[in-house]
């Protein structure tokens, strides 16, 4: 049972018997399992070795308690996995850029991969996802795939593929454009994936969407409109390109996030940091309401409240005071 410990069936018996017996008597103990007493001297001195017996100063041994030795035991090969594992990785990778570059030196089509239909794009993007390692960066703008059990995703689902990257260490940042925002209550998911540990900005429009998955493949759809083309770009100067093109789109846009550290009681309402970070990314009255399921004029109305509680004349005063307060 404690095999993935390094701890064999029959030392495991022999501690075992330690818990349940004070002053355990090895010459006994030998005859009772049917075993000599050297075998059950070398399983003592393995669990001495593993740190689940203490020697007590009398030539005997006394248990360390499962709770505290076995804990302890565990954490010790669990880090040892996850080293071998980040090993093994690393090889991985090497041998995948090693093959990569064979591949381009016969044949520099192998540069980037077309896929066609949505069964085959959505399989692949969903593969990706699972494979992430170290970067999800993202351009965010329609169209959006289908998963690829067939299911449209939804804003529960986005955010549980956010929390178990962010718990993961992944470097996660979206730049996002008020198309992004068109289903129902996105804009508030986006605001939870920040408090998650997702990075978040937005800019006015995105020419394209784009996705860099752990900074080695950049997938890009080809039609402006649908979803059913896709282009894979693997390790090359093309794709040190679009990464440097979305480092550049990344720096220009404005962060969407909960109010700075200074706000204090007085702060914003969570409406008034979605107002105020809409208009610093440069939305329209009607997009805003569209987002906020309010009608134009009463947008409108809510932002000449906030703007008149800034003691501000413009939208410009209003975000300039804004960020002096640290409410964005």
């Amino acid at each position: 049972m404690l095999e993935p410990l390094g701890i064999n069936e029959f030392d495991e018996s022999v501690y075992r018997a330690f818990l349940t017996q004070a002053d355990l008597c090895l010459h006994e103990y030998a005859r009772t399992a049917g075993t000599s007493l050297e075998c059950v001297r070398k399983a003592v001195t393995r669990l001495v070795g593993l740190g689940l017996l203490r020697p007590n100063g009398s030539g005997s041994h006394r248990p360390v308690g499962p709770g505290t030795a076995l804990t302890v035991l565990l954490n010790r090969r669990r880090l040892e996995a996850e080293t071998a594992f980040a090993h093994v990785l690393s090889i991985v990778e090497d041998l995948e850029e090693e093959y990569r570059a064979y591949r381009v030196r016969t044949d520099p089509g192998n540069l980037v991969e077309v896929l066609s239909g949505r069964d085959v794009v959505a399989q692949r993007i969903d593969e990706f996802n699972q494979s992430v390692n170290t970067h999800v960066w993202i351009l965010d703008r329609p169209p959006y795939h289908d998963r690829a059990d067939g299911l449209p995703h939804t804003n529960e689902a986005e955010k549980t593929s956010t929390a178990a990257w962010a718990r993961r260490g992944v470097d996660i940042r979206s730049v996002y454009c008020p198309e992004s925002m068109q289903r129902p209550g996105r804009f508030e998911t986006v605001l939870e994936m920040v408090a998650l540990g997702e990075q978040a900005r937005m800019l006015p429009s995105l020419p394209f969407k784009l996705h860099i998955i752990d900074r080695r493949v950049a997938l890009v759809p080809l039609a402006g409109g649908v979803y059913d083309n896709l282009a894979v770009v693997h390790p090359s100067g093309l794709l040190d390109a679009l990464i440097e093109l979305y480092e550049t789109y990344w720096t220009k846009a404005v962060p969407i996030g909960a109010p700075g550290p200074d706000a204090n009681e007085a702060g914003p309402t969570s409406e008034e940091i979605a107002l105020l970070t809409m208009l610093r990314a440069g939305l329209k009255d009607q997009a805003i309401a569209r987002h906020l399921g309010l009608s134009t004029r009463t947008a409108t109305r809510r932002i000449a409240a906030l703007m008149t509680r800034l003691d501000a004349t413009t939208r410009f005063q209003a975000g300039v005071e804004a960020g002096a307060r640290g409410w964005i």
